[in-house]
């Protein structure tokens, strides 16, 4: 895909489209880590929190609890 480095007040952007924004899972406010390397290519990669352990076993022991008899079934 080809862009082009556009003027956005007294800085310069990319616009990216809500299609390419759905595509990546991306919105607004996202924060993105921008890597340049060797050569000048450019890597943009999404900074997503990973949940915590917490959050996690919660999410397991509340789907544990919502499927017992089909857990039980499958057993």
């Amino acid at each position: 895909m080809i862009k082009t480095i556009t003027k956005i007040g007294n800085s310069q952007g990319i616009i990216l489209e809500a299609a390419l924004m759905d595509m990546a899972h991306l919105k607004a406010g996202d924060e993105l880590n921008l890597e340049i390397h060797a050569g000048g290519t450019i890597t943009l990669t999404p900074i997503r929190p990973r949940p915590s352990k917490e959050a996690i076993s919660k999410t397991i022991k509340v789907t544990m609890k919502d499927y017992a008899r089909t857990m039980k079934k499958l057993a």
